[in-house]
């Protein structure tokens, strides 16, 4: 059971890897970051 588990999380970390590493997702993350530093620095 818990290495059925170990293969779940690893297929599900590299699908976010594999996403994060496309150009129009790299924007989005770049922008959704730059908006909470945005945030923090008002408060």
């Amino acid at each position: 059971m818990g290495m059925g588990k170990k293969f779940a999380a690893f297929g599900i970390a590299k699908k976010v890897y594999d996403e994060a590493r496309k150009p129009h997702n790299q924007a989005k993350i770049k922008a959704a970051v730059r908006k909470v530093q945005e945030r923090r620095k008002r408060y």
